[in-house]
């Protein structure tokens, strides 16, 4: 068996937390792959089920943060498991927004979770790092990893749940560039679209989204040999039409469209 722990606060109040986003990535899993209805035990929530051939316990403290140990520890002991067999899925500030990374053993770098898994069952676990960022001052830290997740972080974070849902069958193997290369087959386009604030996980960038839309949206008078616009070469000049005062280029009037 394996313990697959996610860290966070339990209730209402804290669900949306970004502190939550391990309990976020358990949830996805036992949802898309048929784990047993969550119950309480080991001072947690406990979903039980089987990822490529291995038995997982999916692992969700009810003590608060600060204690999560209590609940991995307790839970290790009855199952007779050693620190190699977990695996914490916690939220990293080091990472920006939607990455994913995987360590084995280390210390807690000042997660108050990982402090106290540590604590209980020494610091041998593989860690599951998910990215979201850091507010920029370190006096900022508990109010921003207590705030919910905004609006318009939706549409990475639903990427990294699905990438991390459908790679878990290759990490409950052991097979992290697998699990990892999963991930990025979700995550990757939302880190690689447009300019800084593009809507996150519209992919391919902006210029060339619209570029390829360009053919439909040209005026019906525009010459049949006009190039069509690319990322690497600037629009052709407006067609002269009825429109002739508009100086908008045709990927610009296509942009203001979109936006």
């Amino acid at each position: 068996m394996r313990l697959w722990t996610g860290l966070g606060n339990p209730g209402a109040k804290y669900a949306m937390n970004r502190h939550n986003i391990g309990f976020m990535a358990l949830d996805r899993i036992a949802e898309d792959h048929g784990f047993s209805p969550w119950k309480a035990r080991f001072s947690a929530l406990v979903a039980e089920g089987r990822l490529g051939g291995e038995k997982l316990l999916l692992l969700k403290p009810q003590t608060f943060m600060n204690l999560s140990g209590q609940a991995v520890g307790e839970a290790a002991r009855y199952h007779k498991l050693t620190p190699a067999d977990v695996t914490v899925f916690h939220d990293e500030l080091d990472l920006a927004p939607g990455k994913c990374r995987l360590k084995q053993g280390g210390g807690h770098a000042g997660h108050n979770g990982l402090r106290s898994i540590i604590g209980h069952i020494g610091d041998d676990f593989a860690r599951v790092r998910l990215g979201i960022g850091h507010p920029g001052r370190k006096e900022l830290v508990a109010g921003y990893v207590l705030h919910d997740f905004a609006k318009a972080d939706g549409d990475w974070l639903e990427d990294l749940m699905r990438g991390i849902s459908e790679g878990a069958g290759a990490l409950a193997q052991g097979e992290g560039a697998k699990f990892l290369n999963a991930v990025a087959n979700r995550t990757a386009p939302a880190r690689n679209s447009g300019t800084q604030g593009a809507a996150p996980g519209k992919a391919p960038g902006t210029a060339t989204a619209v570029a390829q839309k360009a053919p439909q949206k040209t005026p019906q008078k525009t010459p049949d040999k006009t190039p069509l616009p690319s990322p690497e070469s600037p629009p052709p000049p407006a067609p002269q039409t009825a429109e002739a005062a508009d100086t908008r280029s045709t990927l610009q009037k296509l942009v203001d469209r979109f936006r």
